[in-house]
Order: C-alpha cells, then sequence, then structure tokens
C-alpha cells in the first residue's frame, strides 16, 4: 500500500512535458524544413532512425531517377487529362525539395532518347516526392501528437 502511495506521489511530481523528452516545435517549421530537406522533420523531433531512413530513401530513389536520365515534369496547357498529367508530375517532382531545387539550378536537363530507361527515370524522381509527402505528413502527426 505505501509503495502505491509512492508511485503515484512520483507520478503527480512529474509533469507530462518532462516525461516525453520531445521537444516542443512549431508544426509549420517542421514541414517546411521536412519538405526542404528530406528527413529534416524528423530529427528536429528526435526521431534519427526515421529521418535517416527517410533521408536515405528519398535521395537513393532522386538519384536513381537521375541516373536513368529521367526528364523533368514542365507544367503546361494543352487537353485536360495533359494539363492534370504534367501539373501533378511537376508537382511531385517539386516535392523532393532541396534535391530537385539542385537539380533544376544546376542545369540538370534529361537527353531525349528513345528508351524505356528515362521513362522509369522520371517515375522515380516522381515516386521521390511522394515518398518526402508520406514522410512530411508522419512528421506532422508526430509534431501535433497525433501520433507517437
Amino acid at each position: 500500500m505505501a509503495a502505491r502511495a509512492r508511485i503515484e506521489v512520483m507520478a503527480q511530481a512529474i509533469p507530462a512535458s518532462e516525461a516525453s523528452p520531445q521537444p516542443a516545435r512549431s508544426p509549420y517549421l517542421i514541414i517546411f524544413l521536412a519538405w526542404l530537406i528530406p528527413g529534416a522533420g524528423h530529427l528536429l523531433l528526435a526521431r534519427r532512425g526515421r529521418g535517416a531512413i527517410v533521408l536515405g530513401t528519398v535521395l537513393l530513389t532522386f538519384v536513381v531517377g537521375l541516373l536513368m536520365h529521367g526528364p523533368m515534369f514542365q507544367p503546361h496547357g494543352g487537353d485536360l487529362l495533359s494539363t492534370l498529367i504534367q501539373y501533378g508530375g511537376f508537382v511531385g517532382d517539386l516535392c523532393s525539395g532541396i534535391l530537385y531545387l539542385l537539380a533544376v539550378w544546376l542545369g540538370y536537363n534529361a537527353p531525349d532518347v528513345a528508351a524505356f530507361s528515362p521513362d522509369y527515370g522520371q517515375k522515380f524522381l516522381v515516386a521521390a516526392g511522394l515518398l518526402n509527402i508520406l514522410a512530411i505528413v508522419d512528421a506532422y502527426e508526430i509534431a501535433t501528437k497525433q501520433k507517437d
């Protein structure tokens, strides 16, 4: 009985904020940094393992797309379906964050060749952005304590 009372007193003495060592960060800062640098949102939330996995997978997927000479999507008009595909692919590319920005700033331009590998490379580039979107949502849910 006395041991139970001690445990209850100790539980009341430790505030809930001290029980979890997770730093309090703005969810908007987490979202921005998780977009800009894949895995950075998890690193700010002291989830180093997840952050390293996210960075590794997004980086590897993006680099494989570049090595396959995958072209980046360029948004342009046309019929409705083509416009949706082009803008959707562009958003997927853009979601890779600094990887996409560096590739564009450094003048990456895939050669126009008739082969299967550039088409697959283009899909890898978009997949890297989509993986980063999943990581952004995960970091946001952890930051807002919707997920542990």
